[in-house]
């Protein structure tokens, strides 16, 4: 006799099997899958069934009869309600076993398995963050400032994350604080974008608001009582969106691999303050030495300018305009007759450009990954190496499979936690030519 299928607003007793990729905790219910949110193996109690669909069912912890051994108190107040972190109730050391356990599991079920083990580096938990972009919401009278809560846009005011440095938190709550009594502007402000110096003696924010670039003189005094502002600047307009600077500078800057990096508040850059020069210091070394290098998705140069001193020559290739100024800027200040950036998109830039002998590229694509178009431009130019650089796990996978058809496998791997508590892993991979 077939069980009855779930249906929403079902109330079962469930014991999670295994942690799975997006911080979801896996269980069974007479043969059907039920998934988890912030539910670890051994997790046992009654959940509430939210959707079903093929295949799997959706429920939230409503009772947990019995906890998980690694089980712990969350440091954060509001890790029941925020989305912002996953893996707050259990302890670090499981953390980082989970996540190499879900890269196995999801490189495996991708299509492209790994046998030997993933180291996977430790970060500190607290203050790793250089970036972060919190949201603004306007409800019942009242300004908040925060993280979405779980799976809906609804905001989550948050007066301090853990995540985040002290002059971080304090950056937000004062710029808060600044907006508060300017009630007509409350449905306008959309979001705030903040960055640090990995040292932390710059921080600069944006305010993302429905604005004109006309309108935006006055938001200059929000500065005022935040000494610690190296920088503010308002994001406008519509289609195409503009950046004003009012106070300061747009920058701050990392010392990477020797190497002083400037980054606008609107560039890409590695958010983790603590694993940064690992990171790079092990994408360089993968790298065979010698022959010219492709950097592809490289930002403000954070790879491109390191791996100058182990290549004939780096071409860095960004199409966002704002990251191309800054690496463009870095490579200038650092004296490289190596290293030179392109800005364009990838794929284009593939197809207009002739493979070199020796040839080498590294990719480090966003979490969309590169695509079956990508990786079949890069396997055709047949490299002596493919360096990847992947911060989402089932894109990896995919890509690597894709690679693995074209004649590429793998041969090293390793794992950076850049983002504790949360479900998030970057992953290094280099591929050689079978």
């Amino acid at each position: 006799m077939d069980p009855e299928p779930l249906r929403p607003g079902d109330r079962i007793v469930v014991t999670i099997e295994k942690g799975i990729y997006s911080g979801l905790g896996l269980a069974r219910h007479q043969g059907q899958v039920v998934l988890v949110p912030r539910a670890f193996r051994g997790d046992s109690g009654r959940v509430l069934v939210e959707s079903v669909t093929r295949g799997f069912a959706r429920a939230v912890l409503e009772e947990l009869a019995v906890p998980a051994a690694e089980r712990r108190a969350s440091p954060c107040p509001y890790s029941e309600r925020c989305g912002g972190c996953a893996y707050q109730e259990i302890a670090y050391a499981e953390q980082v076993a989970l996540k190499e356990a879900i890269l196995h599991e999801t490189l495996q079920r991708g299509g492209a398995p790994w046998e030997g083990e993933i180291p996977v580096l430790s970060s500190p938990e607290v203050g790793w963050r250089t970036r972060a972009t919190l949201h603004f919401s306007a409800a019942e009278g009242r300004l908040a400032l925060g993280f979405h809560r779980a799976g809906t846009h609804d905001v989550v005011d948050v007066e301090s994350c853990l995540q985040l440095s002290t002059s971080m938190n304090r950056g937000a709550r004062s710029l808060l604080e600044a907006l508060r009594p300017r009630r007509t502007l409350w449905p306008r402000l959309r979001r705030l974008d903040l960055a640090e110096s990995g040292d932390g003696k710059e921080l600069v924010a944006l305010l993302d608001a429905d604005f004109e670039a006309t309108e935006v003189g006055s938001f200059s005094s929000l500065a005022d009582g935040i000494p610690w502002l190296t920088g503010l600047g308002v994001l406008t307009g519509r289609h195409p969106r503009r950046f004003v600077s009012l106070v300061g500078e747009p920058f701050v800057h990392a010392e990477v691999g020797g190497f002083r990096l400037r980054a606008h508040v609107r560039s890409f850059f590695q958010g983790n303050r603590f694993l940064l020069d690992d990171l790079v210091r092990d994408v360089v070394s993968l790298v065979p030495p010698g022959g010219p290098v492709l950097d592809l998705y490289a930002g403000v140069g954070l790879l491109a300018l390191p791996l100058a001193s182990r290549a004939e020559q780096v071409l860095g290739v960004e199409l966002n305009a704002t990251a191309v100024e800054d690496a463009q800027a870095n490579v200038k200040a650092a004296g490289s007759r190596v290293v030179r950036i392109l800005q364009g998109d990838v794929g284009q830039v593939l197809a207009s450009r002739r493979a070199e002998p020796g040839e080498r590229i590294v990719l480090d694509p966003p979490r969309t990954g590169a695509g079956p178009e990508v990786v079949a431009a890069v396997s055709a130019r047949r490299p002596e190496a493919v360096v990847y650089v992947s911060c989402d796990p089932p894109t990896l996978a995919r890509d690597l499979a894709a690679f693995r058809r074209a004649g590429y496998e793998a041969d090293a791997i390793r794992a950076f936690d850049l983002f504790p508590d949360t479900a998030h892993l970057e992953t290094l991979v280099r591929l050689r030519p079978r």
